[in-house]
């Protein structure tokens, strides 16, 4: 079946085959012998088993969806390895939800440096990747391997990802000749934004399909041990996880993929800036980290906070007359004043 045909929403079965794998692929799957052992052959009941390579080849097998989340700093490694997610990335949109940067762009390899290794004090069982920041591998295939070298030995990550279609091949062939993992990114790519004009859906057409699925074998064969489709059709996405033997990790990609990523801040509602199509909120943190400085403020300035009792420290008396004495002075009487005046009447007296 031709791409033109899957890409065709006219097609009689384009719907089903969104979702639906067809009964030859069934019977392709069943014949084929796992390269690696099966999910549950892991001590999937296990907590916290450390993802690897093969695990992650082990839950593609068993269609186990695999789940990546961002991490910026030693706090939000440790929330995702409480739960563990299989995949921690320190991804370059760092720059924009950590930084206040207007593009990824803008990240330098030294200061995704500095969150890695923070990240990396605080993952323990997810597999730790980090994002090669713009200009650090384009140039040429020394730079790429500098670069990712130093992510490895100074950042404390196991693997990289980097963004590219088939001019990206080269630079995956040495890096993991070298031994250092890659996940591939292909579809969207965040780091070119300005040459795509904007953050535009990529493969709606029969040829960016095409191409994007060409890209996708080169970059397996070179060597990639996943790849991560960003911004594609669901039916594409869906596709191109078939015709490759590496997990795909989608970013708005439909549920066709090998597994799910997401940046943590849109996870938990905290980045302000724009929602993608593809984001869902699944908690409203910022609302809360909004009220709890409203209310820390308004405590303070009513005097309700600190509390002496609950929040403070006392000195022995003997000590206290003894610092007094030094002090010469033979007694010292101090009453916290009460501040229960709501916090806008106590500033305007002020």
């Amino acid at each position: 079946m031709s791409i033109a045909k899957i890409l065709d929403t006219s097609y009689p079965y384009a719907r089903r085959l969104s979702c639906i794998p067809t009964l030859q692929s069934i019977r392709r799957m069943s014949l084929q012998s796992p390269k690696y052992p099966p999910a549950s052959a892991l001590s999937a009941s296990t907590p916290h088993v450390k993802t690897t390579i093969g695990r992650l080849h082990s839950l593609r097998t068993s269609k186990t969806p695999i789940t990546l989340l961002t991490a910026y700093d030693y706090p939000t490694a440790l929330a995702c390895s409480a739960h563990p997610v299989d995949i921690i990335l320190v991804g370059d949109s760092l720059a924009q939800v950590c930084l206040g940067y207007p593009s990824t762009t803008r990240l330098s390899l030294d200061e995704m440096l500095h969150h890695c290794r923070a990240v990396a004090r605080g993952s323990s069982s997810p597999l730790l990747i980090g994002d090669m920041p713009f200009g650090t591998y384009a140039a040429s295939v020394s730079d790429a391997v500098k670069s990712a070298v130093r992510l490895v030995q100074e950042g404390h990550v196991e693997g990289v990802k980097l963004e590219g279609e088939e001019e990206a091949v080269e630079r995956v062939q040495a890096l993991t000749k070298i031994g250092i993992p890659v996940m591939a990114h292909i579809g969207l790519l965040p780091q070119r934004h300005v040459s795509l004009s904007g953050y535009r859906v990529q493969g709606r057409t029969a040829q960016s399909a095409s191409r994007l699925l060409h890209a996708a074998r080169a970059l397996e064969d070179a060597g990639a041990f996943s790849i991560v489709l960003e911004a594609m059709p669901t039916l594409l996405g869906a596709y191109i996880t078939e015709q490759l033997n590496i997990p795909t990790i989608g970013v708005g990609a439909g549920p066709g993929t090998s597994g799910q990523a997401l940046v943590l801040d849109d996870v938990v509602g905290t980045f302000s800036g724009r929602k993608s199509r593809f984001v869902r909120h699944f908690a409203d943190v910022r609302k809360e980290v909004v009220r709890g400085v409203s209310e820390y403020v308004n405590a303070v300035r009513n005097g309700t906070f600190p509390d002496c009792d609950r929040e403070g420290y006392s000195i022995d008396r003997g000590e206290w007359e003894k610092f007094l004495a030094a002090e010469g002075r033979s007694s010292w009487m101090w009453t916290p004043a009460p501040r229960d005046t709501p916090a806008e009447d106590a500033v305007a007296e002020s």
